[in-house]
């Protein structure tokens, strides 16, 4: 006689402090796929989980800044080699969410490890690129050094639940920032996958935060808290000057999608890195 077994249902949790956590109210609520069905519940965040993110990713910043330039993209390599290695269950759920074809849906895999492995390159090149020396009339040197800006808020694109992650998560990561980032209502499920991923990707607990839930409610408390340093509003649709207006309160850095912007595109590495100026006298 075969036996029957019981599902193993899953609810999705929150990625915080490398942590997998409910939210603090306890709710979930239930997304569902692209043809309208049942797809899995989701912790629903509240604003003290967007609060403990923030702590979370404030306390992570000097490690991940202080770690070599190598070290954050072996880290990053990391997690592109894990999602290669699972990348038919990531195929699977983008398909699901999106509404592709199994054959539409590894494309979008692909093209999004690849460009996890871009940003992964880019780590130790950021310098290069970004700063110089300065010429100077004295007997001293003059360096421009690029420097992460700190915590950067996130918020992922609704229609493109992995890809359209990508560019928003990597470009501060790689340049030595941590990251909250509210996930895609509708479709939260692979990027909670890939903070699974980071777990167990050599990332530092609290460098990638992930928070699911109803993006207009978590949104406004992340673009106004004053411990966030920079926002990625490209994504923020219809509300992203009212979002932008909660930002500026105490000064952010506020970055949004110009047309042309492409994941070869420089301006989103640069927005999230400040220009220190660096004097050293000439030794004797």
């Amino acid at each position: 006689m075969s036996e029957v077994r019981l599902g193993v249902d899953k609810t999705y949790k929150l990625v915080v402090n490398g942590a997998f956590v409910r939210s603090e109210s306890g709710r979930s609520y239930v997304v569902h796929d692209a043809n309208g069905d049942f797809y899995a519940n989701v912790a629903w965040g509240s604003r003290k989980d967007i609060r403990d993110a923030v702590v979370a990713a404030r306390g992570a910043q000097p490690r991940w800044q202080a770690a070599s330039a190598y070290n954050r993209g072996q880290v990053l390599y990391r997690l592109a080699e894990m999602a290669e290695s699972r990348r038919d269950e990531l195929a699977q759920h983008v398909g699901r969410s999106e509404g592709l074809t199994a054959s539409e849906a590894g494309d979008v895999v692909s093209r999004s490890i690849d460009r996890i492995v871009w940003y992964a390159g880019w780590t130790d090149k950021v310098a290069q690129v970004l700063g110089g020396s300065n010429p100077v009339a004295g007997p001293y040197f003059n360096f421009s050094v690029p420097t992460p800006t700190g915590v950067v808020a996130v918020l992922a694109p609704h229609e493109s639940s992995l890809l359209g992650l990508i560019d928003g998560l990597f470009a501060p990561l790689c340049t030595g920032n941590t990251v909250v980032v509210v996930a895609s209502e509708q479709r939260p499920v692979p990027a909670v996958l890939l903070g699974e991923m980071s777990a167990t990707a050599d990332f530092p607990a609290g460098v990638l935060n992930i928070v699911t839930g109803k993006s207009t409610e978590l949104a406004p408390v992340l673009c106004s808290h004053e411990d966030v340093d920079a926002v990625d509003l490209s994504h923020a649709g219809e509300n992203a000057d009212a979002w932008a207006g909660l930002a500026a309160r105490s000064i952010k850095r506020v970055y949004r999608d110009r047309p042309g912007d492409d994941e070869s595109s420089l301006r989103r590495l640069r927005s999230f890195v400040e220009i220190a100026t660096v004097w050293h006298t000439v030794g004797q």
